[in-house]
């Protein structure tokens, strides 16, 4: 197929064969970052600007790195040296970096469809790097490329989300994605971080650990983020361990060769045990490397289809 699309914004936008392309494009990436020259010319000439509103460490990392990689001419932004500070509203700030003939901007935003507003107006490309608790579709995409690469096909693999789904970019890009492609997805967690609202998507809904991932032939845990416990919507990180975290007794539940990932940064003995996160089952780490060779496909892609 040929891609067509200026922006990536969100899974739930794509088609299952456009999601197959861009993991199949991220393939061929892989292999270039396996060389001894990692880097290729198929962003010489193209500036790529990062702009990063709300905090980031890997996904900012790994995106700079991509485009390194693909020889783009890269500009670094954050909110706290921009004019955002100033008054400006975002879509001044892009329309001016736009006015730079810009082709790409790579952003993170803590407002869900920020990225989604701003490409309206902008001829430029834009790539969703995380917009609040709505999408984050370059971390969906390389999980799911590890899956593929780990599992082979798709369809009918058991998918288990474990975590704070409610307020989950992660979760909700992961469950479109997979969706799609034919997997079967289930969601675990409290009952007050996973509401019964999610199965009319078509996924199944657990607040059993154990009945959630018995089955599984994946179990991707999401982090808990601490505010969440000051909103009481558990009573503590230790009550949330007790019931859903993953370590050595309860992964006895599970197949002996289910992948157990995570998005990132790991909250060790919440939600799962250093045994876990470093053991023979764990891909976490290879999630990291495939989000390169994922990114290196998107930017490409995306790229090609900006018109000046």
């Amino acid at each position: 197929m040929e891609w067509t699309r200026k922006d990536l914004l969100s899974l739930y936008d794509l088609s299952a064969e456009e999601i197959t392309f861009l993991l199949d494009t991220a393939e061929e990436f892989k292999k270039v970052s396996e060389r001894n020259v990692k880097k290729v010319p198929a962003l010489r000439g193209k500036t790529v600007v990062n702009l990063f509103v709300e905090p980031s460490t890997r996904t900012r990392v790994s995106f700079e790195l991509a485009e390194q990689r693909l020889s783009a001419d890269i500009v670094n932004m954050q909110a706290s040296s921009s004019s955002l500070l100033k008054g400006e509203t975002l879509l001044d700030t892009v329309r001016n970096i736009e006015s730079l003939q810009v082709d790409l901007i790579v952003m993170r935003h803590s407002a869900p469809g920020a990225q989604a507003f701003i490409a309206k107006h902008l001829k430029c490309g834009v790539v969703n790097a995380g917009d609040g608790a709505h999408s984050h579709p370059t971390q969906a995409l390389l999980d799911i490329f590890t899956m593929r690469e780990k599992k082979g096909a798709l369809k009918d693999l058991k998918v288990t989300i474990v975590g704070d789904i409610l307020h989950s970019r992660v979760a909700r890009s992961n469950m479109w994605g997979l969706l799609k492609l034919g997997a079967k997805v289930t969601l675990a967690g409290p009952s007050t971080l996973v509401p019964r609202e999610f199965e009319s998507a078509g996924v199944r809904v657990c607040h059993n650990l154990k009945d959630a991932v018995q089955d599984a032939d994946v179990v991707n845990l999401l982090r808990i983020q601490h505010e969440r416990q000051s909103a009481g919507f558990f009573p503590s990180t230790g009550e949330y361990a007790k019931f859903f975290g993953l370590n050595r007794q309860n992964l006895r539940w599970m197949k002996p060769d289910v992948l157990v990932m995570h998005p990132g940064p790991i909250n060790r003995d919440v939600e799962l045990t250093s045994e876990v996160a470093d053991g023979p089952n764990s891909v976490i780490l290879e999630q990291v490397t495939n989000g390169l060779a994922v990114r290196m496909a998107v930017l490409f892609l995306v790229a090609g289809c900006v018109k000046k």
